[in-house]
């Protein structure tokens, strides 16, 4: 029976399988004709989830994640009516999709699946591993607002508004609990590297993309951050060397104050960019020109998310879904908490037990990332998290075969697309293509 080596590619929020073509394209060029150990080899085969798609990416990370494992069960049960056996695993999420595969490993595991298919790369591009954290500006607070209103369950799931687990604990958090499934599922993958903008994503922050606390990107202009190139691959970093503050104050001193505000400002959208003089002529018409798009679209996010809530409460209502994973964690928070009980009355468990931290020291993870009090004043370079998102940003950098790869792309508005090329019809997109190529060569197969 012929070996094959099943690569699950999720797109994200609002998207849909063409997003991912050239994903699909290039790994296809790089390892599609290739052959993995053994004598017969093993032939590699791409899925690109389709069920969870458009208005129904609105639907949550749970639900969303649900479905995508039924396609991967599907596509297994395929393949072996054709004689053939998935005998390897991986996944790649782009943004929201790397979520869902976080999710859909997990549901794997609880099915066994792992037990007779070898999980070997798990990948995931620009995905905001720890949510949406808030930084301190007037467009991030009104985001973080509608976002959780606009986006149904989803957007309460990224900005950890969500009660999701039974002790009221986000989705997120609960994806990054090393006594969760998901998590002990993360674990079983060799291959574990995420990609992410280092600057200049609207979408994926740095900080949440690359699972850190702090940015050492946001002043990259202005703070003397010394950055170094892949040789083969021009918009990854290498390596970067930050400089001491006494030299970034004396650089940002030195800068005349119109540089200063003319780097601080985000370039001009492509879609704006016309040639002289329709580029000075679209500007008058921009004061009703932008209210009315935003307007178009908080319509559209209001009857999507309308629409989402609907299916949902369908969802929920119908007992033929079987047991979520979400009724298996419930039954796991009980037990931990049953065992904790238990600790608890036993005098041999409170003596041996570290005195609680006085609440008001700030408080240290393993990674060295601070629990900092939400009454503390955040920065562009250190926004602000909930203490869960800081535990999971420690708990996730606690995984020893995690590799972090970032690109950098300047002067483009938003970089989030650019990473995976997924808007090919703009030149400046095609950045993205030694991201997918540097992944492409990592891949094991």
């Amino acid at each position: 029976m012929a070996s094959v080596h099943l690569l699950v590619l999720i797109h994200g929020m609002w998207g849909n399988p063409s997003h991912l073509t050239r994903v699909h394209e290039i790994i296809q060029e790089v390892k599609g004709n290739a052959r993995g150990d053994g004598s017969e080899g093993t032939e590699l085969a791409v899925l690109v989830a389709q069920t969870n798609r458009d208005e129904s990416t609105y639907d949550g990370i749970d639900w969303g994640g649900e479905r995508v494992a039924k396609e991967v069960i599907n596509e297994v049960h395929k393949y072996e009516s054709q004689g053939r056996r998935v005998t390897r695993f991986s996944i790649m999420g782009y943004s929201l999709g790397g979520l869902l595969g976080r999710y859909v490993i997990g549901i794997l595991h609880q099915q066994k699946f792992f037990d007779k298919v070898t999980p070997v790369n798990f990948n995931t591009i620009s995905t905001p591993h720890v949510g949406i954290p808030t930084l301190p500006t007037a467009l991030s607070a009104v985001s973080s607002y509608l976002g959780r209103k606009l986006l149904s369950r989803t957007g309460e799931q990224f900005f950890c508004a969500d009660k999701w687990s039974p002790k009221g604990r986000p989705l997120i958090e609960v994806l990054s609990d090393p006594d969760h499934i998901f998590y002990q599922a993360l674990l079983l993958f060799p291959n574990i590297r995420i990609y992410a903008n280092a600057i200049n994503d609207l979408t994926v922050p740095y900080v949440t993309g690359a699972i850190e606390s702090t940015d050492p990107f946001h002043d990259y202009r202005i703070n003397g951050i010394n950055i170094e190139f892949l040789e083969d691959y021009k918009f990854i970093i290498k390596s970067y060397t930050q400089p001491n503050s006494t030299t970034s104050s004396a650089l940002v001193a030195r800068r005349p104050l119109v540089s200063r505000i003319t780097d601080s400002l985000p370039p001009i959208p492509p879609a704006l960019r016309f040639t002289f003089p329709y580029n000075i002529m679209i500007f008058p018409f921009l004061p009703v020109l932008l209210p009315t798009f935003v307007s178009i679209l908080l319509v559209r996010f209001s009857i999507s998310s309308k629409k989402s809530r609907a299916r949902l409460q369908s969802l929920e209502a119908d007992a033929s879904a079987g047991e979520r994973l979400a009724h298996v964690v419930a039954r796991l928070e009980r037990e931990l908490e049953a065992a904790a009980l238990d600790v608890y009355e036993d005098p041999r468990g409170l003596a041996s037990a570290d005195p609680s931290p006085d609440s008001s020291e700030v408080a240290k993870l393993g990674s060295g990332a601070e629990l900092v009090p939400q009454s503390e004043s955040a920065s562009l370079s250190r926004p602000t998290f909930t203490t869960s998102q800081l535990r999971s940003i420690d708990n996730l950098n606690k995984i020893p075969q995690l590799k972090k790869t970032l690109a950098f792309f300047e002067d483009v508005f938003n970089s989030h697309a650019i990473i995976i090329c997924r808007l090919s019809k703009y030149e400046h997109n095609w950045k993205g293509e030694c991201v997918l190529r540097h992944w492409a060569d990592q891949f094991e197969l």
